[in-house]
């Protein structure tokens, strides 16, 4: 834990731990309008010791992003001023802070008036317009005082569909192999990236399993990943957040590296990892030793700070007593 407590630098941008809040969806931002309340959420984590945090997803201003109504937008007006008070919350206790910008994709269940977008039924003006309305997501974000952007391109959703040979079907240039699965993900960092100042880093969060579907894989071989990952990093990536379900378990066959290990590898990028950090069941001796022999560069923790908004601090300072075990109840709190 020593040396995951000490400051450093994540593409150009300074923090004073390696530890992230990953992004977690809570739905307490009415009307899509973040609250005095989601501001104190954040500032708590940020005085626990988390480094840098990824807000929840926030939905980009397009009718098809979401039905969802309190799940917090990144759009002009209200949410922007809502978002102004939430980072000027984490800066004051001297955190940094990243906006994931989400489209959740083709719907899960038939809604009323609003279309299913998938992969195999955009077209034309479609992708343009979901261009502009990332791009438009970014300006606010730079706006509203961000440290960073993060794109949401994991677990199912919009440009995962994209990566994901099941979801994918397409016969044009955004089909087939995976370097024609990552071009209109490519595309999105590139809208994005046009929007954010040069020190502004811009993380792209991609995974292998997907809401519904552990076994999934966009990817088959390191060739096929690394073909993918390029493509990110030359649209304009400059960190990747490489999300699995369980840090140490390996992706590929006869390969200890996890995702994220994978990530650097194959790119050179600054990586972080994620999933079931600090829950019980694994000791953090091996989260530091990965993170030693510089399998990745920071750790994103997830659960555990639902109901830990100081696991840092505490884990730091050898208090594991005073952590509580992540509970499926603590979804339900919110503070």
């Amino acid at each position: 834990m020593t040396a995951l407590v000490e400051p450093t630098t994540l593409a150009g941008l300074r923090l004073n731990s390696h530890f992230v809040m990953a992004p977690m969806t809570r739905n307490h931002s009415p009307g899509g309008v973040p609250t005095a309340e989601v501001a104190a959420y954040y500032r708590r984590r940020a005085e626990g010791g988390v480094g840098l945090i990824v807000t929840e997803g926030t939905l980009i201003g397009h009718p098809s992003a979401s039905h969802e109504t309190d799940v917090p937008r990144l759009t002009p007006g209200a949410a922007e001023a809502g978002w102004r008070v939430v980072t000027g919350s984490v800066h004051e206790a001297g955190g940094r802070i990243a906006a994931q910008l989400w489209h959740l994709g083709s719907l899960r269940e038939p809604v009323d008036g609003y279309p299913a977008w998938t992969p195999d039924t955009m077209a034309g003006r479609d992708f343009g317009e979901l261009l502009e309305a990332y791009a438009e997501s970014a300006r606010t974000a730079v706006s509203a005082n961000f440290d960073a952007v993060e794109i949401h391109a994991a677990h199912g959703y919009l440009l995962d569909e994209f990566l994901w040979p099941h979801t994918n079907h397409r016969t044009d240039r955004y089909g087939g192999g995976p370097r024609g699965r990552a071009t209109f993900p490519a595309e999105v960092i590139r809208a994005v990236k046009a929007e954010l100042p040069p020190t502004m880093p811009l993380i792209m969060r991609f995974s292998q399993f997907k809401e519904r579907d552990y076994a999934a894989r966009i990817a088959e071989t390191p060739a096929e990943l690394g073909t993918i990952l390029t493509t990110f990093a030359e649209a304009g990536a400059d960190v990747l957040h490489a999300s699995q379900r369980r840090f140490w378990e390996p992706v590929f066959a006869g390969h200890r590296e996890n995702l994220a290990g994978w990530a650097k590898r194959l790119t050179g990028l600054p990586t972080i990892t994620v999933g079931s950090v600090g829950l019980t069941g694994r000791p953090l001796d091996e989260l530091g030793e990965r993170h030693a022999r510089g399998e990745f560069d920071l750790v994103a923790l997830g659960r555990i700070l639902l109901g830990n908004p100081c696991w840092v601090h505490l884990a730091a300072a050898g208090r594991t007593a005073e952590i509580r075990d992540y509970r499926k109840a603590d979804e339900d709190i919110y503070y």
